[in-house]
């Protein structure tokens, strides 16, 4: 009897990948525990293995997009110059042993399903409330006016945000 890949993902799982801090990638069938423990399964090579993410550089889980910073995960809205996140999971909770010491040093700020500005050109996180809306705004698109005109609409609905995110990402004066 042979072995054979296996073709379909199991119960659970879905296809993906995951980049590891060297920029290599596992491809395979990922399980997403990202909520419950801010982590994922990969069967990869028929090897099972579970990642934290502080493991892992991202994650794509089916058709979602995850980058990963200080433990959490965050969801990849739009992708560009400011990348729009939001927060997918609490690593606050999570122990780092050091020796023979235990930290919690893991997580960012706020909750799951807040919203974040990432600026990839001085690597800030900058988590975005109605009470730092537009503090967050002035500070990531400077006086770019289409952007800054968008951003408004969101002080109703942050998640109304992706879409000055893009505005500002598309603008040809970079």
């Amino acid at each position: 009897m042979q072995a054979t890949a296996q073709t379909e993902a199991p119960k659970g799982f879905s296809n993906g990948k995951i980049t590891l801090p060297d920029n290599s990638v596992v491809t395979g069938f990922i399980k997403d525990n990202i909520r419950k423990d801010a982590s994922v399964v990969i069967i990869a090579n028929g090897k099972e293995k579970k990642y934290n993410g502080a493991d892992i550089a991202s994650a794509v889980v089916g058709e979602t997009s995850y980058t990963c910073m200080k433990g959490d995960f965050f969801k990849v809205v739009c992708n560009g110059e400011l990348t729009f996140l939001q927060k997918a999971s609490d690593a606050s909770s999570k122990p780092t042993q050091v020796g023979n010491e235990v930290f919690f040093l893991s997580g960012t700020e706020g909750k799951p399903g807040d919203y974040f500005i990432y600026e990839n050109k001085n690597q800030q996180l900058k988590l975005v409330s109605k009470k730092t809306l537009n503090t967050v705004v002035a500070s990531s698109f400077g006086t770019y006016a289409p952007a800054i005109e968008k951003a408004k609409a969101a002080q109703t609905d942050i998640a109304q945000l992706k879409g000055a995110v893009e505005t500002y990402n598309s603008r040809t004066e970079k």
